[in-house]
């Protein structure tokens, strides 16, 4: 009997995504302080792509310690722009400042994804997006703000691509659900390969 996957994350797009999929599972949220492991790891000169991914075990892990038996989704995205992290806007004028700052430049996003089993990773992968933010004017990202806050408060970088966001940019390199935070194509793959979803 294939195992029962649980979704460690408050995410209602990450549950959106596996809902779309027709993938079954359960959600548990893990109480663990993302932040304070993001400057520990800032401190110990990580990368973005080792948050991401030690960002996504720990929710996964946290859960998995608890739930045996069952497969544990643990996703988490950074982004990076000029040598730094960005993180979710806290205030409409901070998402304002973002995105003006980004506008006419590139960026990256750092998706990654592990999956736990009774406390132990048994598989991961982590997906590189880079964008091209184009010239918006002034009173154009004013207006987006307006219109899309408080929804792009909970979006690092604040835009979301499935939306208005999408104007905001000229170009784009890499997997549409990375870009959404969770590398979907990748984990359908390895759950139809344990038996968890039909093949």
């Amino acid at each position: 009997m294939p195992l029962p996957l649980v979704l460690a994350s408050g995410s209602s797009i990450r549950a959106q995504l596996l809902r779309n999929a027709a993938v079954p599972f359960t959600v548990q949220v893990p109480h663990i302080d993302e932040q304070a492991i993001k400057r520990s790891l800032i401190k110990d000169s990580a990368t973005p792509r080792d948050i991401a991914d030690t960002l996504a075990e720990k929710k996964a892990g946290a859960i998995s310690e608890s739930v045996l038996d069952a497969l544990v989704l643990g996703s988490d995205q950074v982004l990076e722009f000029e040598g730094a992290l960005l993180s979710k806007p806290k205030s409409p004028d901070e998402a304002l400042a973002q995105l003006k700052s980004m506008r006419g430049k590139q960026h990256w996003l750092f998706s990654a994804a592990v999956i736990c089993k009774d406390g132990k990773p048994v598989w991961r992968h982590l997906g590189v997006v880079s964008l091209w933010m184009r010239e918006s004017s002034d009173a154009y990202l004013q207006g987006y703000v307006d219109r899309n806050w408080p929804e792009i408060g909970h979006a690092v970088g604040a835009y979301m691509l499935e939306h208005e966001g999408v104007r905001l940019f000229s170009r784009i390199e890499g997997d549409y659900f990375h870009v959404l935070g969770m590398p979907l194509l990748e984990i359908l793959g390895y759950l139809t390969e344990r038996g968890t979803i039909e093949r």
